[in-house]
């Protein structure tokens, strides 16, 4: 059994402490009567430890960590799996001036890219079933074999559709040619737990990132990135001490070793759940899902059905069933351990209603597929350019320079120094939260 090492400190001295120190609420008045967490919300003191330089519960929690995990060394988040994304490219950087991405990986890595002059070699993989699938690993072999100044690869596992990477080939490919596999696993912490399956991005990886908050019971923005190579953990400090808060929460710090250590002591509820959401899927032979290989993405597909899933989206919402996205075609439920068997019940009944009502039928549209026009210049070029704002509708045909895209699930729809098609301006003018644009306006390299 593991001890809840920050959560223990935390409960046995903050409620005595008489807070002559940040932050400013005290643990006491309103904020803590409506959140009992407030008492926990400290800073770095004598009982604390501080996660810049942790000597005591937080090294020993980190610790623990790494032995669930099977990392050699382990670092605990309170600014989301983007922190850890910085820190991973801010250590590439220093071993080569280009990484290989897949098209499809998140927003912080094009930042990541821009911010530290990575220029970014983007590698589409198949599409299946309107869902870009991760790069091939011949594609990861040919760009080694073409490329120079190459530092490695940051490689995205599972997606927001389930799908997993081939991340044993592209490790074996990129250890041959003397380069790094560094992965971000943000929707993926749960697979510590499951490494038998060989899906887990530790297994592999130089270095990775769970986003725990995602897929356990841990608070918003707690996340971990660790380390196998120890030859990398200095330059991979070096990185935290730049894209870290200061001002790290203690909750989501508590809540993350707490998290991770309640899964490793309760396994039972894991398989429980997976148990649950296998037999939902056996069930429900009259509904289609995409084929994920991550169980906690369930993804439902309506073309079938002939009905549009943003409809279907807003009317689940309607019965106080929320789902993490829809994308036209399908609606992405994100499941963890913590689901239990009645919620998924209860989403079964409901989206058997949906599916027999006609007033659905008929409103599914054909969805484009819309990553990425032709590429006209470099990534690093197109964001440094002369560049104007353009009305997304006049766009078509410009070149973009700067990426685009919906939110969730924060991927651009088009990237710096692609060619802006009608896919990509429909998928954009369509959607319900973006990032990118500014008053329905992208921008374009300047002619």
């Amino acid at each position: 059994m593991y001890y809840y090492r920050i959560y223990e400190q935390l409960k046995r001295y903050a409620r005595a402490d008489k807070s002559f120190h940040v932050p400013g609420h005290k643990g006491r008045g309103e904020l803590d009567r409506l959140l009992p967490v407030a008492a926990f919300d400290i800073t770095e003191l004598g009982y604390s430890d501080n996660l810049f330089c942790p000597s005591g519960i937080i090294a020993e929690a980190q610790k623990d960590i790494a032995e669930i995990t099977g990392a050699r060394k382990s670092y605990i988040l309170t600014d989301g799996s983007t922190c850890g994304v910085l820190s991973m490219l801010y250590v590439l950087k220093k071993h080569g001036g280009k990484v290989i991405v897949p098209r499809n990986c998140h927003t912080s890595v094009w930042n990541a890219c821009r911010l530290l002059g990575l220029e970014p070699i983007i590698l589409n993989g198949k599409t299946a079933e309107d869902v870009l699938l991760p790069p091939e690993p011949e594609a990861v072999e040919d760009v080694l074999n073409k490329q120079t100044d190459v530092a490695g690869m940051l490689a995205l596992s599972p997606d927001y559709y389930g799908n997993i990477a081939p991340l044993a080939e592209y490790a074996a490919i990129l250890k041959r040619h003397g380069k790094l596999l560094f992965v971000d696993g943000a929707h993926g912490a749960h697979l510590a737990f499951e490494r038998e399956n060989g899906a887990y991005a530790g297994v592999y990886a130089d270095i990775w990132v769970d986003g725990a908050h995602k897929s356990l019971p841990v608070l918003t923005q707690g996340a971990v990135v660790s380390a196998n190579d120890l030859s990398l953990a200095e330059e991979l400090e070096e990185a935290l001490g730049i894209f870290r808060t200061t001002s790290p929460s203690y909750p989501i710090m508590a809540s993350v070793e707490l998290g991770i250590k309640y899964i490793a002591n309760n396994l039972q509820l894991l398989k429980a759940a997976r148990r649950a959401a296998e037999e939902l899927k056996s069930s429900a032979c009259e509904l289609e899902f995409y084929p994920s290989a991550d169980w906690t993405k369930l993804v439902w597909d309506l073309k079938d059905l002939d009905i549009c899933a943003d409809k279907a989206y807003l009317r689940l919402e309607e019965r106080g069933i929320y789902a993490e996205l829809s994308d036209g075609r399908y609606i992405v439920f994100y499941l963890s351990p913590m689901t239990g068997a009645e919620d998924l019940k209860a989403l079964l009944y409901a989206a058997r209603e949906l599916a027999a009502d006609k007033t659905l039928a008929g409103t599914y549209k054909t969805r484009p597929l819309f990553f990425g026009g032709e590429r006209v210049c470099g990534y690093l070029k197109a964001t440094e350019c002369a560049r104007e704002l353009v009305p997304l509708a006049f766009a078509k045909g410009r070149a973009c320079a700067a990426d685009a895209g919906l939110t969730p699930p924060c991927i651009p729809v088009i990237c710096a120094g692609e060619v802006i098609t009608d896919g990509a301006i429909y998928a954009l003018s369509n959607a319900k939260s973006t990032f990118g644009l500014t008053d329905n306006r992208v921008w374009v390299v300047k002619e």
